[in-house]
């Protein structure tokens, strides 16, 4: 927590480890270990390690590092109920929901490009009352 304004806030520590060509394949795991207890020592609260999808591998790291373990949810991770038995505490969606809001607006500037239509547009669209009780001050 900031001591100074109050705000409760969370040091997820990031290493790459898995996406860098200068770490050899055998020795990224022990270096992730390495790299993310020297962050938890250092004050962070979780460490995370985007990049890596292999079960094995992720329940390896949840067991050795000192912290939770932080992972990206993309189509080749493992399903969440397996990560949670991996023992993985936190997932993170990334660029994943945003990325895919973009896909809609193209496929509707597509759509009204080609045909001057607004199917794509209207659906799954959240209902505007609905917009805008989540956004409602409390």
């Amino acid at each position: 927590m900031s001591a100074a304004a109050g705000v409760p806030i969370v040091i997820n520590a990031r290493t790459d480890v898995f996406q860098a060509a200068e770490v050899p394949a055998d020795r990224k795991l022990v270096e992730t270990v390495r790299r993310g207890n020297a962050y938890l020592e250092a004050g962070a609260d979780c460490v995370f390690v985007p990049f890596l999808y292999d079960a094995p591998a992720i329940g390896a790291l949840a067991r050795e590092l000192a912290g939770p373990l932080n992972i990206l949810a993309v189509p080749s991770a493992p399903p969440l109920a397996e990560l949670r038995r991996l023992g993985v505490r936190r997932v993170s969606l990334g660029s994943g929901p945003m990325r895919a809001a973009m896909g809609r607006v193209r496929r509707i500037a597509r759509e009204l490009k080609a045909g001057g239509n607004y199917t794509s547009f209207t659906e799954d669209a959240i209902p505007y009352a609905e917009m805008q009780q989540l956004f409602e001050a409390r």
